[in-house]
């Protein structure tokens, strides 16, 4: 009975440690700062607003095999997130945090340990005092603790915390980069196509230019163009040869860049056609009424998640001020005897609590509380930059959308006007009336107003992606 009373002790000073493990944090208490942004998108001539109903989801919530139309762009948007490396190494370091975190965590528990021990020692006759060689011996077994902390100021807690708003930062920063990934794929795709555009115009054109140079080459031979005419048409015949050279390596090193982000070779049948024959790849959007749907962004929760560790870490460095309590204890059996081991009379328990008081420590607490304030204030101006960087960038493309169609429109009039300007030059040089001179630079006008068309039709596809990207979509399937 009176062992049993021992061990029950024993229990109780275990139930009271985890009790007053228990206790809650010195941390601050959390409260998220006031977004330091409008609560309204920018407003004048540079955005105007898209007629139509306001949009039924956040963009957010758009997922991306949704948004993204084109069967082949799909395909390769799969292939990039089973395959792409930087997107496996933010999942690995989601599972490294993760683990740091249950190690954080399972300070908050007891370990108890098992353990088996034989001590042997023999004493020579000038030690024994008896003028005899003694041999003694000694058997445990039992469980305890080993070097249990009670959190009674939550500095364990307050770590623990911390590492958790870690592992949730990961998260959010693999989050971030699938977001990237897919826009980055898309972007791509994109170049691809209107690269394959320029090339099929630049071929075109050479194949004008051909036919230009042997019609004024016959009229030289006639007798009825000069040598400046001939040469200034051989001009344009090697300027195109030359832009069709450039074209065809930026396609290549285009395909290159895609392939880097899918992570796999390209299969021939998933390469975009151009531009112009390609099928509507996006789905239209519209960005919502109040810029507080940036603070879903995975890069704005990612901020938010360190600086709640920072704001952890301070409780943790408040903690250090007072006096820490371990616990080391154990309850088993011991002899003298292997045999008489489990014998009764062989019940044995420890328990050894002690408590560190910081005293003197030339300020060292101190200035690591300044350390992690400051450290917390840091993460607050970082979180406010990152949503201010969210709102220039959800801003930036707004100004593109809302003026896009006018560019467009712009570029095409241009376009049909140079066009019919070279069709009349070239009537003009045909019938005598002018020199070969103004039918090079109606034909150069020209082909630099269809190379903006191009640029103009790809900058509307490419802000689409921009503006899905900066509202937080491309994680959803």
């Amino acid at each position: 009975m009176k062992h049993f009373k021992r061990a029950t002790a024993v229990c109780l000073v275990l139930v009271a440690s985890l009790w007053l493990g228990g206790c809650s944090s010195m941390a601050p208490r959390y409260a998220r700062t006031e977004a330091p942004v409008p609560a309204v998108w920018p407003s004048g001539p540079a955005y105007k607003v898209p007629a139509g109903k306001p949009p039924e989801l956040a963009v957010a919530e758009v997922p991306w095999s949704e948004f993204f139309l084109d069967p082949r762009l799909r395909e390769l948007i799969t292939m990039a997130l089973r395959d792409n490396r930087d997107l496996r190494v933010a999942a690995l370091n989601i599972e490294r945090t993760r683990a740091q975190y249950q190690v954080r965590r399972s300070d908050m528990f007891p370990k108890v340990e098992g353990a088996a021990n034989a001590d042997f020692q023999g004493l020579s006759r000038g030690l024994t005092g008896t003028g005899h060689t003694e041999t003694s011996q000694q058997f445990s077994v039992g469980l305890g603790l080993s070097s249990y902390e009670l959190d009674l100021f939550g500095r364990v807690r307050s770590l623990k915390d911390q590492a958790l708003e870690q592992f949730f930062a990961t998260e959010q920063a693999r989050r971030s980069v699938q977001i990237s990934l897919v826009a980055q794929v898309a972007s791509k795709y994109l170049d691809i196509a209107a690269g394959r555009e320029h090339l099929k115009l630049a071929e075109d054109t050479l194949k004008n230019q051909q036919d230009n140079y042997r019609l004024v080459k016959g009229r030289f031979d006639a007798g009825v163009a000069n040598a400046l005419d001939l040469q200034q048409a051989k001009t344009s015949v090697d300027a195109a040869g030359v832009d069709i050279a450039t074209f065809t390596a930026q396609s290549g090193q285009d395909v290159n860049a895609l392939e880097l982000l899918v992570g796999a070779p390209l299969p021939f049948e998933l390469i975009p056609p151009p531009l112009s024959e390609a099928p509507a790849a996006l789905k239209d959007i519209a960005p919502g009424l109040t810029s507080d749907v940036l603070l879903g962004r995975p890069d704005i929760l990612q901020a938010e998640d360190q600086l709640k560790a920072a704001n952890a870490n301070i409780g943790a460095a408040r903690a250090a001020f007072f006096p820490r309590i371990t616990l080391v204890s154990s309850i088993g059996v011991s002899s003298d005897d292997l045999a008489g081991l489990f014998k009764p009379g062989s019940f044995a328990w420890k328990v050894a609590p002690q408590i560190s008081i910081p005293i003197f420590n030339a300020g060292s607490n101190r200035a690591n509380l300044k350390v992690a304030e400051v450290d917390r204030d840091i993460a607050v101006a970082e979180y406010e930059k990152a949503i201010q960087t969210a709102f220039r960038e959800v801003s930036d493309a707004l100004a593109v959308r809302g003026t896009i169609d006018d560019q467009l429109a712009a570029q095409q009039s241009l376009t049909d006007a140079s066009k019919e300007t070279y069709r009349l030059s070239q009537a003009r040089y045909e019938k005598g009336v002018d020199s070969y001179l103004s039918v090079l630079d109606s034909q150069r006008s020209l082909y630099t107003a269809q190379q903006g068309l191009i640029t103009a039709q790809l900058l509307r596809q490419t802000n689409l992606v921009t503006l899905y990207k900066v509202l937080g979509g491309g994680v959803g399937e």
